[in-house]
């Protein structure tokens, strides 16, 4: 199936432009999801929007939105379409939905760090950059990470601060901690990017959205291949 969807990814490369095959040929060699983003019931929509666009920016492929309250609903303005290139999974069917996601992001090789205030075990400078991937989870507006996602998690982070206010805006303490730990993790000798397999499945995410009557042309190609 792998190879079906790297000939595919390649097929559909013919109907964009040359410049924007090239360009997304050198942004995903830069694409990573050694770091990836969780943002738990945020209340605002377009601070998920600007997180969002921030992960884009810094070349972070995933993020996870958990919708235990609130329901998240693109700003267009804020994310600039950053959602089009970003991998947004989306927990919201269940009632423990933070469990679910924290589980899966375990079970998929990420140590856990919920960021918050108070009663931490670390702070920004202190995470390293390992073979082993990290997720960070930002919590709501005014009440931060749930007691179910800090007990949950590995670590428990903050960014520091040297002023009088107690924290940052959801999406500017996103935007900080990928800006320390993508800088790190692209300085480091850690094989940060993305498989090849990967690369593919982005890749077919990017071209999709980038070609008008995309799902037909799929179709099509599939049902050649299917009678060779």
């Amino acid at each position: 199936m792998s190879n079906l969807k790297h000939d595919l990814v390649q097929y559909l490369k013919e109907f964009v432009v040359d410049e924007r095959r090239e360009l997304f040929e050198e942004k995903i060699q830069q694409r990573t999801k050694h770091i990836t983003v969780v943002l738990e019931n945020i209340f605002q929509g377009r601070n998920i929007s600007a997180s969002i666009r921030s992960a884009d920016c810094f070349g972070v492929q995933d993020v996870h939105v958990i919708e235990n309250d609130n329901i998240f609903n693109d700003d267009s303005e804020v994310s600039m379409g950053a959602d089009k290139w970003v991998s947004t999974t989306r927990y919201n069917q269940e009632e423990h939905n933070t469990a679910k996601a924290i589980k899966k992001l375990k079970a998929g090789g990420y140590q856990v760090i919920a960021t918050t205030p108070h009663n931490t075990d670390c702070d920004l400078y202190d995470i390293e950059i390992s073979d082993q991937k990290i997720a960070l989870i930002f919590g709501a507006e005014v009440r931060g990470c749930s007691e179910q996602s800090l007990k949950l998690a590995d670590r428990r982070m903050k960014i520091p601060m040297y002023g009088f206010t107690e924290s940052f805006n959801i999406s500017v303490s996103v935007s900080l901690c990928l800006q320390h730990l993508t800088y790190k993790m692209r300085k480091s000798a850690v094989n940060w990017r993305m498989t090849q397999e990967e690369q593919d499945k982005t890749l077919l995410q990017w071209l999709r959205k980038s070609i008008k009557s995309s799902a037909q042309i799929e179709e099509k190609y599939l049902k050649l291949q299917s009678e060779k």
